[in-house]
């Protein structure tokens, strides 16, 4: 069994970015989106600091606080054989209602692709009152959107999402 990383939110966080699970990369590192061909890191960078390049795994975080969005998976644990979602097994949800709780202000999930959706989804249906938006994977296995193609989906979303922000 694997299991996910505590979320990463403060007080102003309004949007949430879902992933699935961990791959191996980000849980040998400890680390949300560590295997160096995932495009988290660089979408949310060239999107929320003008392309710079991040100092270390903090300033990834910081930065994603900052401008109020956190991040968390739709699975606290699993068993997976090796890093592709397909392969997810036994899944067990986050307490996504106990973190809304929790975190009151957060008004959209943004999902970093399908089965972070799907997973989400099964375990809560329409019981969220959050606005859901699935995103494509910035995983290296989803490649048949090229970077700009993502960047431009993402920018697209975020947007939205904070021209809808109550706050």
């Amino acid at each position: 069994m694997i299991h996910s990383f505590s979320p990463a939110v403060n007080d102003q966080t309004r949007i949430l970015i879902v992933g699935s699970m961990p791959g191996r990369a980000s849980l040998a590192a400890q680390e949300y989106y560590a295997y160096p061909r995932n495009q988290f890191w660089r979408i949310m960078f060239d999107l929320l600091e003008n392309g710079r390049a991040p100092k270390d795994y903090q300033d990834k975080i910081n930065s994603l606080l900052r401008h109020q969005i956190g991040l968390w998976d739709a699975l606290a644990r699993c068993e997976r054989q090796g890093s592709l979602d397909g392969n997810i097994e036994r899944p067990v949800p986050n307490d996504f209602p106990t973190l809304f709780q929790r975190y009151p202000h957060i008004h959209t999930l943004l999902f970093n692709g399908q089965a972070a959706a799907r997973h989400f989804k099964q375990a809560f249906g329409q019981t969220v009152t959050q606005t859901l938006c699935v995103l494509p994977s910035t995983s290296p296995a989803h490649a048949a959107l090229s970077y700009s193609e993502k960047l431009h989906q993402w920018k697209t979303a975020l947007t939205q999402a904070r021209r809808n922000s109550p706050l």
